[in-house]
């Protein structure tokens, strides 16, 4: 498989993030501020210097507020499209939305509440798997997200979301991807999990499991999951 040098990018911003409680009344979670600008804004700016053009934002709650900041996104030096998700039944079916984005072209996908050293992101333009996974070598955070289970050449065989009892990885999946179309593939034949939600998670691990190869990568420096209003306040601290 050659590699493939990605320039388009998903970001995935429809919640309104409900943990954050009054914060985000007027405002979707991904348009909160850390240090000075929303969240939104910083992953933007960190795939831009990573060589990222083109970006489609999947919006719901409070769209008008991150349509009207990044507009058509000439002002951030970057093209960006919309797409709406009308009923959040989870994170698989809404990547469906970004197919007619993707083309036949890779993709680099973000959770929109999701902050990491940007230095990555130019590890995750450069593709030459099927897939990329980021985790973060975090055994404290595993029962609340995703546990990447791999093999000697760090390449996902497993993917447990909200494990029972121990672990069987310390990887903690930290929520950043990098896709070539076939992805869509798997997303097409999501069935609902017991959560009652089509998950992206399952769509990868059924992407590895069909022989394909999903190289993982250790994110470096500083991660957070801007979850709640804790973690917000701990960022502009």
């Amino acid at each position: 498989m050659s590699a493939a040098k990605v320039t388009k990018a998903v970001l995935l911003a429809a919640g309104k993030g409900t943990r954050m409680k009054e914060l985000t009344n007027e405002l979707p979670k991904p348009m909160l501020e850390v240090r000075g600008k929303p969240i939104l804004l910083h992953i933007v700016e960190g795939l831009r210097a990573a060589g990222v053009t083109d970006f489609c934002i999947i919006v719901g709650y409070r769209a008008d507020v991150v349509r009207d900041f990044f507009g058509d996104g000439s002002k951030f030096g970057v093209r960006v499209s919309y797409e709406t998700q009308v009923v959040q039944d989870g994170t698989g079916r809404v990547l469906e939305l970004a197919k007619n984005f993707a083309g036949s072209d890779p993709f680099v996908l973000s959770y929109g509440d999701i902050l990491i050293n940007p230095a990555n992101y130019a590890r995750l333009t450069e593709l030459d798997a099927e897939g990329i996974v980021t985790v973060k070598h975090n055994e404290g955070e595993i029962a609340k997200g995703g546990c990447v289970v791999v093999n000697a050449n760090f390449e996902l065989t497993d993917l447990i979301e909200k494990p029972v009892g121990t672990a069987p990885s310390p990887w903690y999946n930290a929520g950043v991807y990098t896709f070539r179309p076939s992805v869509f593939d798997f997303t097409a034949r999501l069935k609902l999990s017991p959560r009652g939600e089509y998950e992206l998670t399952d769509a990868i691990r059924n992407l590895a499991l069909s022989g394909k190869t999903v190289q993982v990568v250790e994110l470096s420096g500083d991660w957070a999951d801007v979850r709640d209003p804790e973690v917000l306040a701990a960022l502009n601290r």
